[in-house]
């Protein structure tokens, strides 16, 4: 089978870097946050108040879409929503990042207390941080793992409360309950991947650009980042869109100038096969007390998914070094997977193998509400990446 789709470089919006193995439902993953004391609390003292404050601004809420930009040398946080993909977003919020690391540029090794600069999602929700709670961030990413340190790039950046940091986004407690609570929705709305882009300065802002130009009089091989960096942020300023911004093989990023209109195609690709739904949606759990189990647990599953990523290396286009797929599943009351479909990233070819192969799993053993077996919708993303030295 030949492959409909060529594709020279790697989406960002489309990058994972860990699998998720948990709570995936629409209306479950909400309830999950609540099912810890903290974040119940936090939910019963904020939701009336965004509620309210959405409505001031003409916003709905809850947000089903969410976007976040950051400025280092500004120092803020910016909380864009929308509720439809064809909508413009609109400012809802800016919060002062209240503490800061580093200076200007990227985050290339542990240690170096940087902020990271680029194209970044959300990957984790935090309820019992130590920093009251915290949103994980996908560094290193795809361009983070070509340009940093090959042994020791760093991780755990989080936008998390408590004001202090060593190369995280702080912001105050308040403030952070805000932002859980409005990406929890989203997140719980189907967002699985809420963009995070962090840029050196506000690039409308003169005092922060002559800044930056004074910066990179010094810093010359800085310029290139800082330049696509800048040529994103003008995207967002001119259409109020996310734009798609691709990683190519030296690690740079190229921000595609697309018009919305031909933004959405590409986000929006449909799965190649449509399938039948043989389980009623009314008849799936949103809410369970344990969720499905593969035999063998959580490291037999990734065992699976690492076999399975390295199986399907030879389908991957010529010249990509990598393929992020989001696999849509049903683990029925039986504990049998059926209902598989790719519904983000792959080609023809690698969907194919890999619906088959999901509906091929063993039997799981099947979620519980209340004591009963119950059918339940799973997500998960599955990374199929060829040896960077092959």
């Amino acid at each position: 089978m030949k492959s409909m789709y060529k594709l020279k470089y790697i989406p960002v919006i489309f990058f994972a870097v860990t699998v998720s193995y948990g709570v995936n439902g629409q209306s479950s993953f909400v309830d999950y946050q609540k099912s810890f004391a903290k974040v119940a609390d936090v939910f019963q003292r904020k939701e009336d108040t965004l509620r309210r404050q959405f409505e001031v601004k003409g916003l709905k809420w809850p947000a089903k879409y969410v976007y976040l930009r950051s400025f280092k040398y500004d120092s803020q946080l910016e909380v864009w929503v929308k509720n439809s993909i064809h909508e413009p977003y609109k400012l809802f919020k800016t919060f002062k990042v209240c503490a800061m690391a580093g200076s200007l540029g990227p985050k290339r090794m542990q240690g170096d207390y940087q902020v990271p600069e680029g194209f970044y999602y959300i990957t984790e929700f935090k309820p019992n941080s130590a920093y009251h709670l915290s949103l994980g961030l996908n560094y290193p990413n795809a361009s983070d793992k070509l340009l940093s340190d090959s042994l020791y790039p760093g991780g755990d950046i989080f936008i998390h409360g408590s004001c202090v940091t060593e190369g995280c986004i702080p912001i105050t407690n308040d403030q952070i309950e805000d932002l859980y609570v409005i990406t929890s929705y989203a997140r719980a709305m189907g967002q699985d991947y809420i963009p995070v882009h962090i840029f050196p300065v506000q690039f409308n802002n003169p005092r922060s650009l002559d800044y930056l130009e004074r910066y990179l009089k010094i810093y010359r091989n800085y310029k290139p980042l800082a330049n696509n960096l800048e040529i994103a942020y003008n995207y967002f300023e001119k259409y109020k869109q996310v734009p798609i911004v691709m990683v190519g093989n030296n690690g740079q990023y190229l921000v595609e100038d697309l018009r919305p209109v031909e933004q959405k195609i590409v986000k929006e690709r449909k799965p190649l096969v449509e399938k039948t739904v043989p389980i009623p949606e009314n008849e799936l759990a949103k809410v369970v007390n344990s969720l499905p189990v593969y035999p063998g647990g959580i490291k037999a599953f990734q065992h699976f998914l690492d076999e399975t990523g390295k199986e399907l290396v030879p389908y991957l286009e010529k010249g990509q070094r990598a393929a992020y797929l989001t696999v849509d599943y049903i683990i029925d009351k039986e504990g049998k997977p059926v209902y598989a479909r790719v519904v983000k990233g792959g080609n023809e070819d690698i969907n194919e193998i890999v619906e088959e192969k999901f509906e091929k799993m063993p039997q799981w053993k099947p979620a519980l509400r209340q004591d009963q077996p119950v059918a339940f919708r799973l997500k998960q993303t599955l990374v199929v990446e060829s040896n960077p030295g092959s």
